[in-house]
C-alpha cells in the first residue's frame, strides 16, 4: 500500500486536518491548562483514522522528526548551529561518552554455567534467554549503563572466566 504522504505535498496534507471549530476558541481567560488539554485530547479522539494519520505526520514534521528519528536538517529546532564550531562540539560530545554497553566476547567452556548465572544476576533475563545470549557470544549483554557499573560487570565476568569489553 502506497503511503498518503508520498502522493500528497505537505502543504496540501496540512490543510486536510480540521481546524479547531469556532465554537472552541484556542484559549480563554477562564479556561485552565488542564481544561485546555482535555479539550484538545477530546478533539483528537474525534478525528477519523485518516485524519489521525495526517495529524501524526504533521506533528512529527512540526517537531522536526522524520520516520527514522530526528531530522537531519533540524527543522523546528532553534539551537541548530553550523560551521566549524559545531563540528568540534560534536566531537567533544562523542569523546565524553557517559553511557556504555557491555559486550561478552568469549568465555571458557567450563565456566558456561557460571557465566549464565552471572548474566542473569545483572539482567532481568530468564534462564533460557540468558543461555541463548551466552551461546551467541560475542553479544551485548547489558546496554545503557554507566562506566562504573559497566566496569563492575566486566570484572565479575573476568573473575569467572569470561572476556567482556566496554563499548
Amino acid at each position: 500500500m502506497v503511503s498518503l504522504v508520498s502522493k500528497t505535498p505537505l502543504a496540501r496534507l496540512f490543510t486536510r486536518i480540521r481546524a479547531p471549530s469556532l465554537a472552541y476558541p484556542l484559549c480563554t481567560a477562564t479556561e485552565t491548562r488542564t481544561q485546555k488539554l482535555e479539550r484538545i485530547a477530546d478533539q483528537l479522539l474525534d478525528l477519523n483514522k485518516l485524519e489521525k494519520h495526517d495529524y501524526a505526520i504533521l506533528f512529527r514534521h512540526k517537531m522536526g522528526l522524520n520516520r527514522y528519528g530526528p531530522a537531519v536538517s533540524g527543522l523546528g529546532s532553534g539551537s541548530s548551529s553550523s560551521g566549524p564550531g559545531a563540528a568540534s562540539a560534536d566531537t567533544k560530545a562523542a569523546e565524553e561518552k557517559t553511557i556504555f554497553d557491555v559486550k561478552l566476547d568469549k568465555f571458557d567452556a567450563a565456566a558456561k554455567i557460571k557465566v549464565i548465572k552471572e548474566i542473569r544476576s545483572f539482567t532481568d533475563l530468564g534462564l533460557k534467554e540468558a543461555k541463548e545470549l551466552v551461546e551467541k557470544a560475542p553479544a551485548v549483554v547489558k546496554k545503557g549503563v554507566t562506566k562504573d557499573e559497566a566496569n563492575a560487570i566486566i570484572e565479575k565476568l573476568k573473575a569467572i572466566g569470561a572476556t567482556a569489553v566496554l563499548e
